[in-house]
Formats: structure tokens, sequence, C-alpha cells
């Protein structure tokens, strides 16, 4: 669903946006495995879609030079990171999709995080879905990089973050 405007994507003024109040954010933690995770994802209603920002610290490091980590980042259509042992978020459920789209077009489906020395910050905007839609849903991070291919979840492994989202405010960074 298309939930952008006439407008030209050039005419987004991003520096402004970014020092106003978001709309939603989500506090992430990291498993029990990964208790050092943590970080926060915020989400700004434009014209134009949602802007997207993420600041992630405590990723699990790759050996360098060409080993730093990508992981999977998603929406879940689920409103609780609880789980159990053996799925620590299980209740996150699957990939936010409300119209049923084919995997990697789920309206769920966000750009992978790069890792840089256990640190990761993406910034994007999508007209996928609006921040109203996704209030209450939770942001997952995955272990290893979405495929893209791989249905329904491209392949992305274990959910090692989660997040709910909720209505806030604060700026990013």
């Amino acid at each position: 669903m298309n939930r952008s405007s006439s407008r030209s994507p050039s005419e987004l003024r991003l520096l402004p946006i970014l020092r106003g109040r978001p709309q939603a954010a989500a506090a992430v933690t990291g498993s029990g495995d990964y208790p050092g995770l943590s970080g926060t994802v915020r989400f700004f209603q434009t014209d134009q879609g949602v802007v997207v920002c993420a600041e992630i610290r405590g990723l699990p490091r790759g050996e360098l030079p060409c080993g730093e980590r990508i992981f999977g980042f998603h929406i879940h259509s689920g409103n609780s990171c609880g789980g159990s042992p053996e799925d620590p978020f299980a209740d996150a459920m699957s990939h936010y999709d409300p119209d049923g789209c084919e995997h990697p077009r789920h309206a769920g489906d966000l750009p992978p995080l790069f890792g840089n020395d256990g640190y990761a910050l993406s910034l994007f905007l999508t007209n996928r879905f609006s921040v109203e839609e996704v209030t209450g849903r939770v942001v997952v991070i995955h272990g290893h990089p979405d495929d893209l291919t791989t249905g329904p979840s491209g392949n992305s492994g274990e959910k090692i973050a989660c997040g709910v989202i909720r209505r806030t405010g604060g700026a990013c960074g």
C-alpha cells in the first residue's frame, strides 16, 4: 500500500525531521545470549512516508578486515517480545505483512543493519507503512542478513534483539 503524496522525495527536509519529535520509538534489547545489545529505533511520519532511524550498540562482531557482520532487521506482527528459552522472542510472530505480499515485499521487511565494531546506524525512508500502523508491533534484529529470497523470513536466523514500538518523543541521536 503506497501512502506517499505527490511531492518529490527530493523535497524531504531530513534534518528538521530528525530534530523534531518522532511519533513512535522502540527500545531494543538483546536476548539472554546478547545481554549487551541495546538501542533505539525511531519512527517519524512525513508526507513522503516514514523516516526510520535505528541506532544499535553491542552487536556481535565479526572478524576483520572483511568479516564485519550484517543483520536482518524487520518489523514483526506481534505486540510482545516475550518467548521461551528456546526462542526468546517467539511472541514477535512473523514479519508484518498486512497486504499478503511475497517476501521481501512484506511491509515489515527493512534494510539490513551493517555492523561497525558492534555499532549500527541506519536511516531510511519507506512508504510501506505509516507510524500508526506499526505502533504496538515489534522490531526484531536477526543474527544473519535477510537473503531477500527465502520465504517467509529471508533465512535471517535467530532473533537476537527485540523492541515494542510505542508512541514517544525525542530526536534521533
